[in-house]
C-alpha cells in the first residue's frame, strides 16, 4: 500500500523524517517552503540568501529532527521558529553583527537556531495559521506605532532587548514593557476578533 504524503499531518511527516523517510521531507518542503521562504526573505532581504537559508533549514530538519519535541505537538511553530532563527542569524552575519564572534558549529546551532518550544503553547497547524493570517495582520495594525516597531525589531530583525534599547535610546525596562504590552494586546485583540 502506497502512502499519500500530502494527506499526512505535519507531526506524521516529522515522525517519518525521524525514521529517515526522504519522501516525507520532500512533502514537508512542498507544504512549507512558500511560507518559510516568505518569512526568511523578509528577514534577510536578499533573494539568494533567502534561498540558501531555506535549503539550510531543511538540511537542519533532516539532520536534527530529533530536536523536535513531539510532546509539544506543534510542528508549525517549530518549523517557523527554526526558519526565523536561521534567518536572523544569517542576517546578523551578513551585517557583520555579533553573531560572527561565534564559530558556527553543531553546539552553536543547537543553542541558537533549534527551537525549544514550551509544551504550554497552543497547538497550531499550517491550515489554521493560514486561516487566521488576515486577523493577525489586522490585529498588528491595531497596535501603536511604537509597539509595532519593537515587535518588528525583536521578531524580524532579531535584536535583543538591549540592542533595541540602544537603537531607540530608551531604557531596557521600557523595551521589555513595550514588548510585553504589545503581545498582551495582540492576544486580546485576536481573542476578541474570534468571538
Amino acid at each position: 500500500m502506497s502512502i499519500n504524503y500530502t494527506d499526512l499531518s505535519d507531526a506524521d511527516l516529522l515522525r517519518r523524517i525521524t525514521a529517515r523517510d526522504s519522501r516525507a521531507l520532500e512533502a514537508l518542503y512542498n507544504r512549507y517552503s512558500p511560507l518559510l521562504y516568505t518569512l526568511v526573505k523578509k528577514i534577510v532581504g536578499d533573494q539568494a540568501a533567502a534561498e540558501q537559508v531555506l535549503v539550510d533549514v531543511f538540511v537542519i530538519i533532516w539532520q536534527k529532527i530529533k530536536a523536535f519535541d513531539e510532546r509539544t505537538n506543534n510542528a508549525y511553530c517549530w518549523l517557523v521558529t527554526l526558519a526565523r532563527n536561521k534567518a536572523v542569524d544569517t542576517a546578523r552575519r551578513m551585517k557583520g553583527a555579533s553573531a560572527e564572534k561565534y564559530e558556527y558549529s553543531s553546539d552553536y546551532e543547537n543553542y541558537f537556531i533549534l527551537p525549544r518550544l514550551s509544551p504550554d503553547i497552543d497547538e497550531l497547524d499550517l491550515k489554521t495559521a493560514m486561516s487566521i493570517k488576515g486577523n493577525i495582520e489586522e490585529t498588528l495594525h491595531k497596535l501603536t506605532d511604537a509597539q509595532q516597531y519593537v515587535i518588528y525589531l525583536a521578531f524580524y530583525e532579531g535584536l535583543t532587548q538591549n540592542e533595541i534599547a540602544s537603537k531607540l535610546n530608551i531604557p531596557v525596562q521600557t523595551v521589555k514593557s513595550k514588548i510585553k504590552i504589545a503581545l498582551v494586546n495582540l492576544k486580546e485583540y485576536l481573542l476578541r476578533g474570534g468571538e
